[in-house]
């Protein structure tokens, strides 16, 4: 659903680049917030089976919301392609969005934890095997889903005027859901549902609200420092837990500086999503959409994956370089500023094929000569140009004055028209030069979603009709032009007629690209009527191609493989086994941060030129690795295993003092005491089982 997010944001609710980007990450963050939220749920109340199947609900709702607040048909009044009441649409998706984000919550952390229960101890060899198939499963639906979601979306549909189909981009994955969670439900006599035992990130939480707490309350001198500051909990805490905050507080104290890799890692759905709506999207007779680029991700991590392991890790190892997890998450946030510089480049192109269009205070002007022969015109004060007949001059001329003067050398005719502020206008030059001279809007802006704009001017004398598969243009009167009509990249077949009179004309397009095609008064109706149709480009097709977008797709990927794959698998080996979900909120909390940092920028910096961006996020993050670098450097790893072990082994040595030193009787009581904890733990194992 997310490789079409943005874009409907921007060509549906028609908003702006940074809002849509703004709100795109705003969702991912909350992705990644609620989980912590969804995984506090199960542990201490609902258990994984009812927070799966309850959130799951909540998800198919947001994701049912999401498909309806894409239906245009419902407020569009007047029948013209576009919702006339965009508050509706705007609550509505918001609305689903939240529900989806919250459902995430309730899948993310439970789900692989769930699936891991079903296996006892003496099973791990097929609970490793669930784990990979359950992992293919998560990235060949991701592969799938940046193929077929936009192909869903580049779909029209509609009940009137037919637009891009977002209702069932978004509907598509609804009915999935719903079907899964009821194939889930069905299965529900076969799983085995471990009850809620407490969640460890309380009890993390609340000895450091204690340590911090009661720090302060002794915060006077006359109080004996301790060695760490989390020692203040050990009037209330085991030791052994104090010691194992410790460790993850060392690793979540590298965390840091990690948010800023996520920030520049998910703008692939938005930032660079966006950039490939201004691209050649055409891969010989394959058709690539700008969302489908992400489709390259998926396809190289689950390249890249087995290479690393396989083959220059071992690589580097047989080298003698010591190449630390630490080392690999430095190279892979490199690699990551690597991918925003050669964003950069490709945009800097991008922006060399872009029109300049007039400031508000300026216009642009563009002459079509009509008639046959040539004409001789002098706008204001630039030279005379001479328009070949049936021809338009070969640019637009800008103008920082209100009113031009134009004038015909032969016959010497003078005109003055007044020109609007911050629009583009093409003069039409009659055949007769005593006629009257028309004026007619332009186009501003480059289409959207890739499309091209396409309008004709009738230079007959007498009304002509043209029609396409997908469009009708209204009647065009003599000499004048008609709207515009968005068509589709591709080849595109016209119907010209004229009372009984009628012809055909082909033309092939690319992407976002605007053309003014004139029809002669010499018009003749046949099979070669196309000799008589004058072709003028006001905007050029994109024409920088996608297969650009690689080079930053393989960094940013290669990044990922070093930075998230070690960055976990480093985590999970420098802290306790019973705190691997504290980690997990930690890692997830970076994300959603890293988020949240891409809405602030886009919203506060405004940089004039989208280039410009990336260059900030790709030096931003390379002053963050430095800083990653030098605390990696003074990190010294650790093994949990044999700290807790020597934790356990100080307070059996300590319980066995105790009891030496309690009296006959109460060494007896302390023995019946040890015994009925015995027999109660086993029959809580047993019920477990």
């Amino acid at each position: 659903m997310r490789a079409v997010l943005v874009l409907y944001f921007k060509y549906f609710l028609r908003w702006d680049d940074d809002l849509a980007t703004s709100i795109y990450h705003t969702f991912v963050a909350l992705c990644y917030l609620t989980p912590i939220l969804g995984a506090v749920v199960a542990d201490s109340w609902l258990g994984k089976f009812k927070t799966i199947i309850y959130l799951s609900i909540v998800y198919a709702i947001g994701q049912v919301a999401m498909a309806v607040s894409a239906i245009h048909d419902i407020t569009d009044s007047n029948r013209d392609g576009t919702p006339d009441d965009l508050t509706f649409h705007v609550v509505l998706s918001m609305v689903g969005l939240f529900l989806i984000a919250l459902g995430t919550g309730g899948i993310k952390p439970c789900v692989a934890a769930f699936g891991g229960d079903q296996f006892g101890d003496h099973q791990e060899s097929q609970r490793r095997t669930f784990f990979s198939v359950f992992y293919l499963c998560i990235n060949g639906g991701s592969l799938l889903s940046t193929i077929i979601t936009p192909i869903l979306r580049a779909q029209e549909c509609g009940i009137h005027v037919p637009q891009k189909c977002y209702s069932l981009a978004f509907g598509v994955p609804a009915a999935l859901m719903v079907v899964a969670l009821v194939v889930f439900i069905v299965g529900s006599g076969m799983y085995y549902k471990a009850e809620p035992q407490g969640n460890i990130m309380l009890d993390v939480c609340k000895c450091i609200t204690f340590a911090i707490g009661n720090r302060y309350r002794h915060r006077n001198k006359q109080y004996p420092k301790r060695e760490h500051w989390m020692d203040w909990a050990e009037e209330k805490y085991d030791k052994l837990l104090i010691a194992q905050i410790k460790m993850v507080l060392k690793v979540l104290f590298l965390y840091i500086p990690l948010p800023m890799f996520w920030t520049l890692f998910d703008q692939k759905g938005s930032r660079w999503t966006l950039q490939a709506t201004n691209m050649n999207g055409y891969f010989g007779s394959l058709v690539i959409q700008p969302d489908q680029m992400q489709t390259v991700n998926p396809i190289l991590i689950l390249t890249l994956v087995p290479i690393m392991d396989s083959v220059i890790y071992p690589l580097i190892k047989k080298c003698g370089l010591n190449f630390t997890p630490l080392k690999r998450m430095t190279v892979g946030m490199l690699l990551a500023a690597i991918a925003f510089v050669c964003a950069a480049l490709v945009q800097i192109e991008i922006d060399k094929t872009l029109p300049t269009f007039p400031s508000t205070s300026q216009s642009d002007l563009k002459l079509l000569n009509m008639g046959n022969n040539p004409v001789t015109v002098k706008l204001g004060n630039n030279d005379p140009v001479t328009i070949p007949g049936a021809q338009a001059s070969d640019r637009y001329y800008t103008f920082d004055v209100g009113q031009i003067t134009v004038l015909v050398e032969n016959p010497k005719i003078t005109k003055t028209f007044y020109l609007a502020d911050g629009k583009r206008q093409t003069l039409l030059i009659p055949s007769n030069i005593m006629n009257d001279w028309l004026m007619t809007d332009d186009l501003t802006s480059k289409p959207q979603e890739g499309n091209n704009a396409i309008r004709f001017v009738n230079g007959m004398s007498t009304p002509l009709n043209i029609s396409i598969a997908s469009a009708y243009f209204d009647v065009i009167e003599p000499f004048y032009d008609s709207n515009y009509t968005h068509i589709k990249n591709g080849k595109a077949q016209f119907k010209l007629w004229s009372g009984s009179q009628s012809c055909e004309y082909s033309k092939d397009f690319g992407f976002g690209s605007s053309y003014t095609f004139f029809v002669q008064g010499t018009l003749v109706f046949g099979t070669n009527c196309h000799e008589y149709i004058t072709m003028v480009e006001d905007i050029e097709p994109n024409s920088v191609h996608m297969a650009l977008q690689i080079p930053q797709y393989f960094f940013i990927t290669a990044g990922e493989v070093m930075f998230s794959v070690t960055g976990l698998e480093f985590s999970y080996s420098q802290a306790p086994s019973n705190m691997k979900a504290v980690l997990q909120a930690g890692w997830l909390l970076t994300v959603a941060i890293g988020n949240f940092i891409v809405l602030i920028v886009a919203e506060l910096a405004k940089l004039p030129k989208q280039w410009a961006e990336y260059v900030l996020f790709a030096s931003l993050l390379v002053a963050v690795c430095i800083i990653f670098s030098i605390m990696a450097y003074f990190y010294t790893y650790i093994d949990p295993t044999e700290i807790e072990a020597k934790f356990r082994k100080n307070e059996d040595e300590d319980k066995k003092d105790d009891k030496n030193k309690l009296p006959k009787t109460e060494v007896e009581m302390a023995k019946r005491h040890v015994i009925k904890n015995h027999d109660d733990n086993y029959k809580a194992s047993q019920t477990k089982m």
